[in-house]
């Protein structure tokens, strides 16, 4: 049976997330021919649902506000839910990213409804959808089937693959007014520490460097190689508290979540909690001086050597490639 599905689109810094185009594709399957409809909210989005729509969203609402501007709980959940009274959907899909972990409980409890968070794979559509996600910190997997009620997912970014983008395609955009009150939390301001170079969270490739570095210098070859990539660069908790960089690069069950084409683990022993944290990605490219170190247990490819002999050569040999190509 065909199925109306609502997917949340995010917006940073006046460009779509990949993640928003990625739930698309994962509306589509769970529609199995029904609407897709795609929500934008902010303050200015209207410009970006045409976006969305060559991507495969049949429609697209916009929500603008004020108290749009900047994310909250409240206003989000305020305009969300208006959303969903007037559709009416069988379905929600959410990326599972800071926003969507943070706004979909509250959606989920506020309908009375179950939520399916961290899929990763869907097998079947319609009413024969079944998602997949991870468990105990990754080293098992569960099947899930919602047989009553709205089926409410999040999806980890780069594990569902975008449908290919078709310009020809177009979707209707209309607006709905919402009047967002009663806030307990209005932002006056965002800081944001300075960050260079791929979004962790939805980056290709990803470099990351653990203890082994050393000190905050021993991040640069590290950057270096990241650069000639085109990559994100990450780091373990060890080298989080050894302060030899910020806990927003942290990977980890207590950091971020990654699933890239390629990650290249430098520096790192390979504790289960930063397992947890990358394991699923397609490719694992491990460096490290101790040969019995965990990492080499989950890597396609290991490189026992230092890091600050290994990394600088790669670095080398990939600008040779790109000057070849």
């Amino acid at each position: 049976m065909s199925k109306k599905v609502l997917v949340l689109g995010e917006a940073r810094e006046g460009a779509l997330r990949n993640v928003s185009f990625e739930a698309i594709a994962a509306a589509k399957q769970i529609s199995s021919g029904g609407e897709v409809v795609s929500v934008l909210l902010g303050d200015s989005v209207k410009e970006l649902a045409v976006e969305l729509g060559k991507y495969g969203a049949d429609r697209v609402i916009t929500v603008e506000h004020p108290h749009l501007k900047q994310y909250t709980s409240d206003g989000y959940g305020q305009a969300l839910l208006a959303v969903i009274d007037q559709e009416k959907p069988e379905a929600i899909v959410f990326g599972h990213t800071a926003l969507g972990k943070d706004l979909s409980p509250k959606i989920a409890s506020k309908l009375q409804v179950g939520l399916v968070s961290d899929v990763t794979a869907i097998e079947g559509e319609g009413d024969a959808a079944v998602y997949i996600r991870p468990i105990y910190s990754g080293k098992a997997f569960e099947k899930v089937k919602v047989k009553d009620g709205i089926e409410f997912i999040t999806i980890r970014p780069n594990n569902i693959a975008p449908l290919t983008k078709d310009e020809s395609k177009s979707a209707d955009v209309s607006s709905l007014t919402v009047d967002i009150t009663n806030l307990r939390t209005i932002i006056k301001e965002v800081v944001r520490k300075s960050s260079e170079g791929v979004d962790l969270s939805e980056a290709k490739v990803v470099i990351a460097g653990g203890r082994g570095v050393k000190s905050e210098e021993g991040f640069e070859p590290l950057k270096e190689l990241a650069k000639v990539l085109g990559a994100a660069v990450g780091a373990s908790r060890g080298a989080c508290d050894a302060d030899y960089c910020d806990y927003s690069l942290q990977i980890g069950q207590t950091g971020k979540v990654v699933t890239p084409d390629l990650y290249i683990a430098a520096g790192i022993s390979g504790a289960i909690q930063h397992l947890a944290g990358m394991s699923n990605s397609k490719i694992i490219v491990a460096i490290n001086k101790d040969p019995e170190a965990n990492i080499f247990k989950v890597a396609d490819y290991g490189i026992v050597g230092d890091l600050f002999e290994v990394i600088p050569m790669l670095t080398e040999e990939f600008k040779k490639l790109k000057v070849n190509a």
